[in-house]
């Protein structure tokens, strides 16, 4: 559906990885596709303007429509060239219409665009990307086009062709009076609930009768009574028969028979309507149609499936099936099915002689079989509106398989001169996807030079840029290269060569005549070496990836004349082959004996320094790692000076030095505050460590017992930093802030540790500790509880996780904290509470509370008053639990703890949750009388059932709560059935019955239907006479359930979406139904009081917080108001509108 919306403009770039100066060669905008076999041309979505595409497709498809729009000339519509003219009165809209609808049918191209059209509409604010309904977008567009034609010859086209009059008539039973009143119409809405198909759509409410009697009577002012009437709409004879007088349609009687029953009261007597049809046509039955088809009432015999004769032949009346057939183009929001024939049917292929289906989704056109059809749009699917035309209509012959038929002259050439364009434009493109570049380097011209081949006068007279199609072979390539190259004596070959730092070197060798070179993998901007295979300039070449020339940087110290050491390094670059011995390095610079450090990195301080051992020196370059850009320092074995530190860094600038900032946190008198020491990446710690003591001037003590400490941004200090650290290891960066503090780092074996007692940790509360990483975690336990002053073994550790809450307790008491992946600056959290032996739950238990009648216990609502030794009472409203007149309260009063093994079933909890103190006055017969509950929220979360089932299989954490509510028998729930709370409504009151537990099975199917029948069944009441809803306590919300309301907004999603587990509805275990039965109860809402009192609250509190807002934008707008800068307003949401000008 959004087709175009996303697509972008790639550029490709050669696949050589090692080419200079090739150029990005960015990728021609391609022309639009051709049609597909269909011939047809669909519409581009511009990102939510399928609800405009369908409409203009079925109006392009309507001939009557576009061939009335096509009569209109430059010289009624003006001219697109003039529209910018001030004085030029240019019906820009008609204009585009006309352009689009010729694309539709001559252009060729796959889609065609409406940007044109959308901007002739005016949109300006995004309208493209909403979407709209695409009936308003009819009646807006009509309305526009009756504008825009306004004063010429079209002025009466949409009235002409979609006009239409309702004329409502109330017949008094007494006098016989008629009231009458006339409505226009465009189009025509139809009820189609409960219905089973249009026919009778049509029936119900344009021809069916309505009867006024009872205590619905109707004031007759002739009577001037309430008397007995009868009201009906029926359609007057310039929708159904004023087009009918043309000599086709009156040989076709039927039509104008059951046209005329259309318009009278549908009952009337055989000879009234011979009367009527004489009145119509001018001719009398005997005399047009008695010779072809017999006497009027045997032909309403004949056809019997249409009229309905009474039983003495006296009356007729039209059959609910027999209305007017035509034709029909029907469409949703996103999408239009059309029935064409081929020879009225422009852009079709000639070849197909029968009618077809074709699906116009958007920019693709496809045939669907009928069938189809019938299964796609049906049910919840069905198309939303629908476009007749009448099937009697006649096309002229030449109208037939010509899509030139009625198009002006100025269009016919404008898209006979686009579609040439078009061909052009796909001719080039072809031409561009299909050719690529080669840039051939002749070998006479080239010679082998310091490890690579080099041109022998200039680049440019050395190579030469061919463009080829790489759908050829590479025998046709040679083929040509051959008679470009008359000098070329001998043999030819053709091999792929890269320019690499060096130069350029040879790596593979094409073979293969008969592949063509896009088999070959040959990349569009190839170097193709052109030589005979063997040498150049009389130099035998090694090819291949192992013989790559590596140019490398090498370094070593300078000696003078006098043979004295200097400390200045020369660095000169070298060409080596990948696969020649490090140790060459020295002979290519005449050194006897020495040591070659290596730096891959190619930057002489940015890593360090690696000597190559002795028995690696015949090692490859490759072997060792380096590549171009690598770095050699070769040292003398004889020179005492070296150019490394003891660590094997090396500065070579003051570039590479920063500044840190250090603060002083001994608590010691100092001159100083902060100070700012230098550094660079390679720096130590414990330099710069030393430098602040000296810059504080502090005791020479310190420097054994002190450490630096990152700040965070918040002035927090972070863990110490070791001394043996660089600041790169370190992962300080340049312009840091560290504080100078009192103790000695970590060593590597311990771990930095901050720790905190309780859940709810302000930053900056935390206390210190070092511990060994061996430690165990329940001796780390006891360091902290001593320093942190408290006693007591019922406590123990969690790890703060990085939302700064407890994450899992630390289980495993004799782990290390190694083994458990504690890192220095970790946080860990001091909990009260034991923890259960491994192997076990510590689950707290509640107790669901029950708060009025509701079909469960109700011998105990003395307890609800009841705390335990915590003295945890929870009270939230939710739809679980739902006793009571309202969906309300409930409560969770806690009972106790319970530890149990993992391994153990959910019946043996029920079991030991029942020994609990506070349990035992509840007077609960068996745990099959216990329904368990996890509690989420202070709420009943998820339900558990399946009393056998391992607690491990639950999958409940180590956090679990239960909550378990009483029943009063016990139960088996399956995996496919739903716990839910219904609650009738009672009529007049916006109150409720009690809640009544209610078990539907799922399997089936989830859908609306199986819950409403299930409801249905539960309360002995017709399915078609009630109506249930889902109550959402967070919103104090309703949301009704039925059949024909659940949003499909994708078709793949369809089934998904089709259950009420899934989106709108998130049906789950516990949650409340509400029912209302229709036959004592006809209200539409479903809400109660409380429900009212909840949303004012939540209304308020809302206000509260926009009041708040407001006050802190009105104090920065204070703060700021010598800016003067007002605040800019918030465009309002417009509604959809087409923008016309004036041309009265």
């Amino acid at each position: 559906m959004f087709g175009d919306l996303f697509e972008e403009e790639y550029s490709t770039v050669s696949n050589n990885q090692y080419g200079k100066g090739k150029k990005l060669k960015t990728k021609a905008l391609e022309p639009p596709a051709p049609r597909e076999f269909t011939n047809l041309s669909g519409i581009r979505n511009q990102g939510g303007t399928c609800y405009l595409n369908s409409l203009l497709q079925t109006l392009h498809f309507t001939p009557e429509f576009r061939e009335a729009l096509f009569s209109l000339g430059p010289e009624e519509l003006g001219l697109f060239e003039d529209k910018d003219k001030p004085d030029a009165k240019v019906r820009i809209i008609p204009l585009q219409l006309q352009r689009l609808f010729a694309q539709l049918l001559l252009l060729d191209q796959e889609a065609a665009s409406t940007t044109d059209l959308t901007d002739s509409f005016g949109w300006t604010s995004n309208e493209e990307m909403r979407q709209h309904d695409v009936q308003e977008l009819n009646r807006i567009l009509f309305s526009a086009l009756e504008t825009s034609l306004v004063g010429t010859s079209g002025h009466d086209l949409i009235n002409r062709l979609y006009h239409g009059t309702i004329v409502n008539q109330i017949v008094c039973k007494e006098c016989k009076n008629v009231s009458e009143r006339q409505e226009d119409f465009l189009d025509l809405t139809v009820a189609v609930k409960n219905v089973s198909g249009l026919e009778d759509a049509l029936w119900n409410m344009y021809v069916e009768e309505e009867v006024f009697d009872c205590d619905n009577l109707y004031h007759c002012g002739t009577c001037d009574r309430l008397v007995q009437a009868a009201k009906e709409e029926k359609s007057k004879p310039d929708v159904n028969l004023k087009d009918l007088q043309s000599e086709e349609e009156i040989d076709h009687p039927l039509m104008i028979l059951k046209a005329i029953l259309l318009e009278e009261n549908n009952l009337i007597p055989v000879d009234q309507l011979g009367q009527k049809l004489l009145k119509k046509i001018g001719i009398s039955w005997n005399k047009k149609y008695r010779k072809q088809h017999g006497p009027l009432r045997k032909f309403l015999q004949l056809h019997s499936q249409i009229f309905l004769l009474s039983s003495d032949e006296s009356t007729v009346r039209l059959l609910k099936n027999g209305s007017l057939q035509a034709e029909s183009d029907f469409q949703r929001n996103d999408r239009q099915i059309f029935k064409m024939l081929p020879p009225e049917s422009p852009g079709l292929n000639n070849g197909i002689s029968c009618p077809h289906w074709f699906d116009i989704n958007d920019s693709k056109v496809q045939p669907i079989r009928e069938k189809d059809i019938e299964q796609q749009f049906q049910g919840k699917e069905s198309a939303y509106m629908l476009f007749y035309r009448k099937s009697q209509l006649q096309r002229p012959p030449e109208a037939r398989a010509n899509p030139r038929y009625g198009v002006p002259c100025h269009l016919l050439n404008e898209m006979d001169a686009a579609n040439i364009e078009l061909q052009t434009k796909r001719e080039e493109c072809d031409s561009a996807n299909n050719t690529f570049e080669l840039h051939l380097h002749l070998g006479p011209q080239y010679h082998f030079f310091n490890g690579a081949l080099h041109p022998v006068v200039s680049q440019t007279e050395s190579m030469w840029d061919l463009t080829f199609d790489k759908r050829k072979t590479l025998g046709d390539l040679r083929q040509s290269i051959f008679q470009l190259l008359e000098f070329w004596e001998g043999d030819m070959v053709l091999s792929v060569a890269k320019l690499v730092p060096a130069g350029l070197h040879i790596y593979q060798t094409l073979g293969g005549d008969e592949l063509t070179l896009c088999e070959t993998e040959i990349a569009d901007g190839e170097d193709i070496f052109v030589w005979n295979g063997v040498e150049v300039g009389g130099v035998h070449i090694q090819t291949g990836i192992d013989c790559e020339p590596l140019l490398l940087n090498v370094l070593h110290l300078d000696t003078s004349s006098e043979r004295e050491k200097c400390c200045q390094v020369i660095e000169s670059p070298h060409v080596f082959p990948a696969n020649a011995e490090v140790g060459t390095v020295l002979t290519a610079l005449a050194i006897p004996a020495g040591v070659i450090f290596i730096n891959s990195a190619g930057c002489p301080g940015g890593e360090g320094w690696t000597a190559i051992p002795k028995e690696d020196m015949r090692k490859t370059f490759r072997e060792q790692g380096l590549r171009n850009g690598s770095s050699i320092l070769i040292q003398d074995s004889h020179d005492d000076n070296s150019l490394l530190t003891k660590e094997e860094k090396w500065v070579t600038s003051m570039n590479e030095i920063d500044w840190l900032h250090v603060k002083n946190l001994c608590q010691l008198e100092s001159e100083e505050k902060q100070v700012k020491i230098s550094a660079t990446v390679n720096t130590m710690v414990f330099d710069i460590r030393i430098k602040a003591i000296k810059e504080f001037k502090l005791m020479k003590e310190l420097a054994d017992n002190s450490c630096l400490r990152p700040i965070d941004r918040h002035g927090k200090l972070l863990c110490p930093v070791p001394d043996s650290y660089t600041l790169k290891e370190a992962e300080l960066k340049m312009g840091s802030s560290l504080g100078l503090c009192l103790g000695k780092a970590p060593s590597s074996s311990q771990l930095f540790l901050f720790f905190a007692m309780g859940s709810d940790v302000q930053p900056g509360t935390e206390m210190e500790i070092i511990v060994e990483e061996t430690i165990s975690v329940r001796d780390c336990l006891k360091l902290m509880l001593k320093k942190s002053g408290l006693q007591g073994d019922a406590w123990h550790l969690r790890k703060m996780d990085w939302c700064y809450e407890a994450g899992e307790p630390l289980c495993e008491e004799d782990a290390t904290l190694k083994e458990l992946l504690i890192c220095s600056g970790d946080t860990l959290l001091l909990i009260e509470g034991q923890l259960p032996p491994p192997g076990f739950l510590k689950v707290p238990i509640w107790w669901y509370q029950l708060q009025g009648p509701s079909g469960h216990w109700e011998s105990h609502q003395d307890q609800t008053n009841y705390t335990s030794s915590r003295g945890r009472v929870w009270r939230a409203a939710s739809s679980q639990g739902a006793s009571g007149n309202e969906p309300a309260q409930v409560s969770l009063l806690y009972l106790g703890d319970i530890e149990i093994s993992e391994d153990a079933t959910l019946a043996e909890l029920k079991s030991q949750a029942m020994t609990l103190l506070p349990f035992l006055e509840f007077g609960v017969p068996s745990p099959a009388h216990l329904r368990a509950w996890t509690v989420e929220r202070k709420l009943p979360g998820r339900l558990l059932r399946t009393d056998r089932q391992p607690l491990r299989e639950y999958k409940l954490g180590r956090r679990i709560e239960i909550c378990l509510e009483p029943l009063q028998k016990g139960e088996n729930l399956g995996p496919q059935d739903v716990l839910l709370r219904t609650q009738v409504r009672i009529p007049g009151e916006r109150t409720y019955t009690p809640a009544l537990d209610l078990v539907w099975n799922t399997a089936q199917g989830g859908t609306a239907g199986s819950l409403r029948q299930r409801v249905a069944d539960f309360y002995c009441l017709p399915v078609e006479k009630i109506e249930i809803a889902k109550y959402f306590p967070e919103k104090f919300e309703w949301l009704p359930i039925s059949s024909w309301n659940q949003q499909i907004t994708k078709r793949k999603k369809k089934k998904k979406q089709d259950y009420l587990q899934g989106a709108p509805y998130y049906l789950k275990d516990g949650d409340t139904i509400g029912v209302k039965n229709l036959l004592i109860d006809d209200d539409d809402d479903f809400s109660t009081i409380r429900d009212d009192i909840g949303k004012e609250k939540q209304k308020q509190r809302a206000l509260g917080r926009r009041k708040s807002q407001e006050a802190l934008h009105e104090q920065s707008s204070y703060i700021l108001s010598s800016a003067e800068t007002p605040a800019r307003p918030r465009a309002p949401e417009t509604s959809l509108s087409i923008h016309v000008g004036s041309f009265r």
